[in-house]
């Protein structure tokens, strides 16, 4: 039911062509000074669409976002020691 998805990030020459890739996948964000824009894809579809992205004339670059690789279950490297504290002094 729910497909695995992964980030590409396409490098272009001008902002006017960002109505072009919103065909390719969901555009998420589009950087005005910088010219790159975060399209999500398809795990399944990820080396056709980058292919197909990198064919365009306005396309600089493609590269794809490496997240989903990335394992972000974390362990804690040393246990919490607690000092035991006497709470029953003076009394």
């Amino acid at each position: 039911m729910w497909e695995n998805r992964q980030g590409l990030i396409v490098w272009f020459q001008r902002r006017r062509n960002i109505k072009h890739l919103k065909r390719f996948g969901h555009l998420i964000y589009a950087s005005k000074r910088r010219k790159y824009a975060v399209i999500y894809v398809n795990q399944s579809e990820v080396e056709n669409v980058e292919e197909k992205l990198q064919k365009l004339p306005f396309v600089r670059k493609v590269e794809p976002s490496y997240k989903p690789f990335i394992r972000t279950d974390y362990e804690k490297k040393m246990p919490v020691h607690t000092k035991p504290y006497d709470y029953n002094v003076g009394i």
